[in-house]
């Protein structure tokens, strides 16, 4: 399975709303999904947390993302696959790797 790109309501950290924002799917299941939320708002400095994707960085055509972005792995979400909005891009296995090594540092003790 080729991990997505998705456009989904992803909630505030105090669950006070939520924006439509763009997500990779991490992990889906018949029902839900767990994502990582992206945003095109580039912290400096760049948390451990984060993956930044360029618009040179090799994978950065088949995202569906139109700029420069990071990709927030300290903003995650398991959300009703109801609300995801459409889906905008995939990830390619380099990138996946990418993904994958920030999830391992962030979640193995």
């Amino acid at each position: 399975m080729k991990a997505k790109i998705v456009l989904v309501h992803f909630p505030f950290t105090d669950l006070s709303g939520s924006k439509l924002r763009p997500a990779i799917i991490i992990h889906e299941n018949e029902h839900d999904v767990v994502v990582a939320f992206i945003s095109s708002r580039i912290p400096s400095p760049l948390q451990e947390s984060d993956l930044l994707i360029t618009i040179d960085h090799p994978a950065f055509q088949s995202t569906g993302l139109k700029i420069s972005s990071v990709i927030k792995f300290d903003k995650i979400a398991t959300l009703s696959k109801t609300l995801i909005e459409g889906e905008i891009g995939e990830v390619l296995p380099g990138l996946a790797d990418e993904c994958n090594d920030i999830l391992r540092h962030i979640f193995l003790f």
